[in-house]
């Protein structure tokens, strides 16, 4: 009988909470994994015994077929070494490859009895606290199976520039802290759900947002944050170029569109300043999808002028290819891997800073927005090119036209979903290929994670050990016998069963060497010895075994 090929990770991928790119990219990510369907189950274990019942009806309710076959396993987090010890996972996907990926390995190294490929995938990667998440991928435990998917190569460079960083900074050589590979795979858009309107849709998009059928309709959908995603100042000055040229303000209009925090007084600001120039100026907050759709298929034109670190990728530039309009970016991140110059649009040079030692010293001691700023405000995005190459495309609507439909088959062809997903699976069953020494990775202990046994031996009067002798008292007799209950909390519902428990009673119906006594339920359980010795003193804990002087 053919092995069953599961699929595992840590993490709901469905988050529910503020709309960014990051979870808009790993909900539609689940949505194409689970819609191709490549593996026979998927097992999820979230924090706890709510995000079970959470992501149980959101997959039941979403995905009833898949649900009504059994494919779907949910576990809380406490139960993940049992499941490793007795399941043979194909592959663990994370949703982000700051989060887990060593504690994951280590707990595989310990419990499983295959080393299964591990993969986890950029998203931002520009904070500082990161440093030391991205050191806990350098450890000797790390094998070849495991693997950081970086969504361009912008993000390959900032994932290489974060270890070769940190093995110089602590001398860690590359042999005995080697940490995951890198492999490439982009994000994808779903083709289906963002494709270019029709000419009557087109119309009726523009007269619902009220742009007249003359006026070029400029876009910019993003995080609307001069900290956050990018600083539109250098969009105003070009358009005030393309004005000097004779370019009527009536003939042109900006929205911009997305995320925006609207007690801080920025967008009136924005207001302020398009006025200035006689930019016609709109902006929509947080439109949901419908309206979003409305706003792609009205534009002529869409821009992204990206200065900030944050973005590795560039979402929002693939969507607009589906939509079929072409994008003026800027030649910085993963925007250089989506955008083919003179084709599907055009990249607009930029200069980064060549020394950058206050912020690195600040930004471990600032608020995140302060630091970017920093660094932001000394990106540029040339205004001048940029200038040049709106004023070549707005000028041209049959160009404007062929590269629209140029980069719907671009994103057709290299970025959909299924395309993406196909990626995946080839690299999970790949990463199998990869020679590990199982033997030897066993007793790897990630030198991040806490002993707390041995640094917190010093706080108890003893610890569990030789010397110790129990037996049951009369609650545990009362247990045992059924006229008492013993109340476990809900985390540990799974971890203390009541029936092994009244087994430990039995067994020390007479004072026998505490460690003899987690021996025999262990034996007779098919328990680990640390699985045992909970049983012991969480019985001990609750009065129904005591200690004896022998």
């Amino acid at each position: 009988m053919k092995p069953q090929k599961i699929w595992a990770s840590l993490d709901p991928f469905f988050e529910g909470k503020e709309i960014v790119g990051r979870t808009v990219a790993n909900e539609r990510f689940l949505r194409a994994l689970l819609g191709c369907d490549p593996f026979d189950a998927y097992h999820f274990f979230p924090g706890d015994k709510n995000g079970v019942q959470t992501l149980s009806r959101r997959l039941k309710r979403e995905f009833p077929d898949l649900w009504s076959q059994g494919k779907f396993q949910l576990e809380a987090r406490l139960g993940l070494p049992r499941a490793l010890a007795k399941t043979p996972y194909h592959c663990f996907h994370l949703s982000d490859c700051i989060n887990f990926p060593a504690p994951m390995a280590r707990l595989r190294n310990a419990h499983s009895p295959e080393i299964f490929p591990i993969t986890s995938v950029t998203h931002s990667l520009s904070y500082s606290r990161y440093a030391k998440e991205m050191l806990t991928h350098l450890w000797p435990g790390a094998t070849p199976r495991d693997c950081v998917v970086v969504t361009s190569e912008a993000a390959r460079h900032v994932v290489s520039g974060f270890y070769e960083t940190l093995r110089r900074g602590f001398g860690l050589d590359r042999e005995g802290f080697p940490g995951p590979g890198l492999e490439k795979i982009p994000l994808g858009v779903d083709t289906g759900e963002y494709r270019p309107p029709s000419d009557q849709e087109r119309m009726r998009a523009r007269n619902k947002l009220g742009i007249p059928e003359d006026c070029r309709m400029l876009l910019i959908f993003a995080r609307i944050s001069h900290h956050s995603k990018m600083d539109v100042l250098p969009v105003f000055r070009a358009v005030q170029r393309l004005f000097r040229d004779g370019v009527g303000p009536k003939g042109l209009c900006l929205y911009l569109a997305g995320w925006m925090d609207e007690k801080d007084g920025f967008k009136k600001t924005l207001l302020d300043l398009a006025a200035n120039i006689g930019l016609d100026l709109r902006v929509a907050v947080k439109p949901d999808e419908a309206a979003k759709k409305d706003l792609f298929w009205a534009c002529d034109l869409f821009l992204s002028p990206a200065d900030n670190p944050q973005e590795t990728f560039g979402l929002t530039v693939l969507e607009a290819g589906a939509f079929g309009c072409p994008t003026v970016a800027s030649d910085y991140d993963g925007y250089r891997d989506l955008i083919v110059p003179g084709k599907t649009g055009a990249l607009v040079p930029t200069i980064g800073p060549d020394q950058t030692g206050d912020v690195d010293d600040l930004a471990p001691v600032c608020f995140e927005n302060h630091y970017h700023l920093l660094l932001t405000q000394q990106t540029v995005v040339e205004v001048p090119e940029l200038y040049r190459a709106l004023s070549r495309i707005l000028d041209d609507e049959e160009s404007r036209r062929r590269m629209g439909w140029a980069a719907r088959r671009h994103v057709e062809e290299n970025f959909s979903w299924e395309r993406v997903i196909r990626a995946y699976v080839a690299l999970w069953d790949r990463l199998w290929d990869a020679p590990v020494d199982i033997e030897k990775l066993r007793g790897k202990v990630h030198p991040l994670h806490l002993p707390y046994s041995r640094v917190f031996s010093g706080h108890a009067t003893r610890n569990f050990g030789p010397g110790i002798t129990v037996q049951w008292t009369l609650a545990g007799q009362a247990v045992y016998r059924e006229r008492d209950f013993v109340l476990v909390y809900e985390t540990l519902k799974d971890k203390v069963l009541v029936e092994t428990l009244k087994k430990l009673l039995f067994f020390a119906r007479k004072p026998g060497p505490a460690v003899d006594l987690a021996e025999r339920l262990a034996q007779t359980e098919s328990l680990t010895p640390e699985e045992a010795h909970f049983y012991v003193l969480w019985a001990m804990k609750h009065d129904l075994l005591e200690r004896v002087d022998e």
